[in-house]
């Protein structure tokens, strides 16, 4: 089953950009998940178990690597298309 979802990243601290760059950088070394970005979200697409170890897995990082940070989630089942615009 595939999986779609959004997530938001917002570090607590000044420098916020920084470290919204660096989760994204590590998305993107998931081979086998499609990322698109855009000024208030990143959408990722992929099969469900892997999308979600990689949210946990990157999740869990961001927070070892700099201290508090809010992630917001949206999830919906099946595969959108993250190229779509109208």
């Amino acid at each position: 089953m595939k999986l779609t979802a959004e997530i938001s990243m917002y570090p607590l601290k000044e420098d916020y950009v920084a470290p919204i760059r660096w989760f994204i950088q590590r998305l993107d070394s998931y081979p086998n998940i499609e990322r698109r970005t855009n000024a208030m979200a990143t959408q990722v697409v992929g099969d469900y178990a892997e999308v979600m170890q990689m949210l946990a897995t990157e999740m869990q990082a961001a927070h070892q690597q700099f201290g508090k940070a809010v992630f917001v989630c949206k999830f919906i089942g099946g595969a959108l298309d993250l190229g779509h615009s109208e």
